[in-house]
């Protein structure tokens, strides 16, 4: 289904999970690359200014990706990780619309290379 190496990112049957590592109470919203989780796994490292709680760096967390992404936030949930810095965000929709979506985000800031 992807032209290019999937890493952060996996195709489901509804939709995209991304793997995330968010540092809440940041200085910007910002994502900061791939890295490498404790089990081996490419996440989105992202930064938001928000602190962390009661959602609230969760819910900054789907705006910036929303915007990034240049899709409706509702389309975007926290499936797991909720209180946690690693999380799992599904984007709902046509997967491989919404993977050559990232893909090209990803390529554009340099996150991908062929």
């Amino acid at each position: 289904m992807c032209s290019i190496k999937c890493k952060f990112f996996t195709l489901v049957e509804n939709g995209v999970n991304v793997r995330v590592r968010l540092k809440p109470s940041g200085r910007a919203n910002c994502t900061d690359g791939v890295m490498q989780n404790v089990e081996g796994l490419d996440v989105l490292k992202a930064t938001v200014t928000q602190v962390p709680e009661n959602g609230k760096a969760n819910q900054a967390l789907i705006k910036l990706l929303a915007k990034e992404w240049k899709l409706a936030k509702s389309t975007l949930e926290v499936l797991q990780g909720q209180t946690s810095r690693n999380k799992i965000l599904h984007l709902s929709g046509n997967a491989n619309q919404l993977a050559q979506t990232v893909q090209i985000w990803a390529k554009r800031k340099g996150y991908f290379h062929d």
